[in-house]
């Protein structure tokens, strides 16, 4: 995703960017909301993360000139200390996709991101997750690439999902490994071996690949990889 995040608070933005960068996210950040709002205007951002209280321009005032002139379209993260239940309605009301309450957790802020975006691009239809020419039921569980039916085992179908919400961010390897093992993984390197499985399953008999590596880091699922990555691991 390229982000635009408009916060005042340093420290706050210091922590995002930490996060959303080492997960292959680009960002962007305003200290304000006019400069936020020249950035949305000059810029094409999947989504953008607004904090409340902002100075020259709050982020109320921001979301009604970014819903009437500037971008219609991209999803808004409304970031704020208010919690209040008319609080929430009135962003939502006035232009936000979603809302978050300080503090937060940077996983579920990720996670509600990467969920709007795959919207705003019509990625994700009734229970449905798509990348590429690649199709995960939720519903069935059925897998298809190309239209041919891909049968996977248990655990590379929860590896496919986690890597297909999150497409085309990069999972680091701890995240699939406690999605497998929970808080007691194997001393030997079995998700090697378990994205060895799925590679040959889905990428195989495929001219493209989806599935990339980033070595010591994780994996990645989308239609084009990085100078860095590479298909074999």
């Amino acid at each position: 995703m390229k982000l635009l995040v408009v916060e005042d608070n340093h420290q706050l933005v210091a922590n995002l960017f930490a996060y959303f960068e080492a997960r292959g996210h680009v960002l962007d950040a305003a200290p304000d909301g006019v400069t936020g709002l020249r950035l949305a205007a000059d810029n094409h951002y999947d989504a953008i993360v607004l904090d409340w209280m902002l100075p020259r321009m709050d982020g109320v005032r921001f979301l009604q000139a970014l819903r009437q002139s500037v971008r219609k379209d991209v999803p808004v993260l409304m970031l704020t200390a208010k919690g209040e239940t008319g609080d929430k309605i009135e962003a939502l009301r006035t232009g936000a996709d979603d809302y978050l309450v300080k503090p937060f957790d940077l996983a579920e802020l990720e996670a509600r991101l990467l969920a709007h975006v795959r919207r705003a691009r019509g990625q994700v239809t009734d229970a449905r997750l798509q990348v590429c020419d690649l199709v995960l039921d939720l519903s069935t569980a059925e897998v298809l690439r190309a239209g041919q039916p891909i049968a996977l085992q248990p655990a590379s179908r929860r590896l496919l999902e986690m890597l297909m919400r999150a497409s085309p961010a990069l999972v680091p390897r701890e995240r699939l490994e406690e999605l497998l093992w929970g808080n007691d993984p194997p001393n030997r390197d079995l998700l090697r071996s378990q994205m060895h499985v799925l590679r040959r399953a889905i990428d195989a008999p495929f001219a493209r690949k989806l599935l990339h590596t980033v070595p010591r880091v994780g994996y990645r699922l989308a239609a084009t990889s990085d100078a860095d990555e590479r298909e074999d691991e």
